[in-house]
This record gives C-alpha cells, sequence and structure tokens, in this order.
C-alpha cells in the first residue's frame, strides 16, 4: 500500500508538471471530474486507467515508476530522536515546520506570523539542514519528505503533542461546521480490531492525499485541520472505578 500512495503522488506531481488538470484527465478517462478525484483519493486506478492518464502526458509506466524510484533516493519519510527533539525544543521552528509540511511560502509564513523575513529564513535554514527541505535560490521551499512522512511513535513532537496541545485541542464542543466529534464504544474481537485498524490507516492516508490536492490552493482557502484518530483497549468502567 505504501508504494502505491507513492505512485499516485508522483503520478499527481507529473500532471502538475505537464500542466494538466483533473478536468483533462477526466475527459481523457471519460469520467467526472468528481470521479477522478475520487479515484486519486482512494488510490482505486487500474493499470488500464493508469496507461491513459501517462498517455496524456506521452508517459510510460514505466516512466513514472522511474520517477518515483528517483525521488524516493533524496525523500525521509522519518527524523531522528535528535532532530525531532530539536524541533520540539523551539516552538517557533515547531511551527515553521508545520508551516512548510503544508507547503506554505516564505511570502505566506511572512503574511500570517510576526516573523522577520531574516528570522524566518534562519529557521528555514535550520530545515535545510535536517534535510526536511531544500532553501533554493529566491528562498523557494523544495519540500524533501516523503509521502509516507510521518513523526515518530512516542518521539519528541508526539510527546509535545500530548504534553502541551492535547488539551487544547479537546477545547470544544465540536460543533462547528469544520469540527467533528465521534465517540464510540463497543466490544471487538482481536481479528475485527486489526481490521479496523487498517481502515483507520486508509482514513489518514485519504486525508494527507487531500491534503496534498488542495496544497495548489491559496492559504486563503485552506484552514489548518487536524485530525486526531485512536482505538484502544479502554471501557466506561473505568471511570466508576475507585482509587
Amino acid at each position: 500500500m505504501a508504494q502505491t500512495t507513492e505512485l499516485i503522488e508522483m503520478l499527481k506531481k507529473l500532471l502538475k508538471r505537464h500542466n494538466k488538470t483533473y478536468a483533462e484527465v477526466a475527459a481523457c478517462l471519460e469520467l467526472s471530474e468528481a470521479s477522478v478525484k475520487r479515484l486519486f483519493s482512494e488510490q482505486n486506478l487500474s493499470l488500464q486507467r493508469l496507461d491513459s492518464i501517462c498517455a496524456l502526458m506521452d508517459l510510460e509506466i514505466s516512466d513514472l515508476v522511474r520517477e518515483m524510484s528517483s525521488e524516493q533516493i533524496h525523500t525521509i519519510s522519518e527524523l531522528s530522536q535528535a532532530q525531532e527533539k530539536e524541533i520540539a525544543d523551539d516552538l517557533n521552528l515547531m511551527m515553521i515546520t508545520v508551516c512548510v509540511l503544508n507547503r506554505w511560502t516564505l511570502k505566506d509564513i511572512l503574511k500570517h506570523y510576526r516573523f522577520t523575513e531574516a528570522q524566518c529564513i534562519r529557521y528555514l535554514a535550520h530545515l535545510d539542514r535536517l534535510h526536511i527541505i531544500e532553501l533554493q535560490p529566491g528562498n523557494r521551499i523544495k519540500l524533501l519528505t516523503a509521502p509516507n512522512f510521518k513523526w515518530r511513535e512516542n518521539g519528541p513532537i508526539m510527546n509535545l503533542f500530548r504534553a502541551k496541545i492535547e488539551s487544547e485541542y479537546f477545547r470544544t464542543n465540536f460543533s462547528k461546521r469544520g469540527e467533528k466529534l465521534v465517540v464510540m464504544n463497543g466490544m471487538l474481537s482481536d481479528t475485527s480490531n486489526q481490521l479496523f485498524q487498517r481502515k483507520m490507516a486508509q482514513l489518514a492516508k485519504e486525508f494527507d492525499a487531500m491534503s496534498k490536492d488542495d496544497s495548489s490552493l491559496p492559504i486563503g482557502e485552506r484552514k489548518g485541520s487536524t485530525l486526531l484518530i485512536g482505538l484502544r483497549d479502554w471501557d466506561y468502567e473505568r471511570l466508576f472505578k475507585q482509587k
């Protein structure tokens, strides 16, 4: 599944590189634009459709695989413990990191946050040294993270979330238009639990894919959205146990 995600991400990059829109892909596949977006989101492209999309760019599927393999050499899927700690220890650096992972430009960051250009460039240079980005001429930002990039489990960033962000995250009644909270309790077999965890992983990939799809939109048309998915061995009896 990881390679499927990377292949679809590379396909989208190549479409953008060749100035091909979803509308053109839809016409090529004789589908609606909404159907095409759903196919990309669900990562449900048949070889025949994949071949047709590649042909739209005068490419072969082998060219797509070659491009993906070439890019993987230069991308990272996870930081080291020490690298994450550098970011977690500086909340300004953490903020800049989240911005670049969401494909913000230097101009976007300066417009929305109270950093001087010199401060911002210093933080971006730090991320360049960590190989999260490549700071290019004109202070353009090239993201070097792989499509399956994630924070370390129980690493400094996740611990920071638990210590400082988790309580603030739940300080709402989740009634606004862009909010939703679902809490369910039930009894599952080990098999069903593992199956549901795989569905959760797929949902997380769809969230990430949609985020990448929307990355070309202006900042004003995007809002920071944090998805938290959890499943654990827990029942309401714990609430009523006496200490």
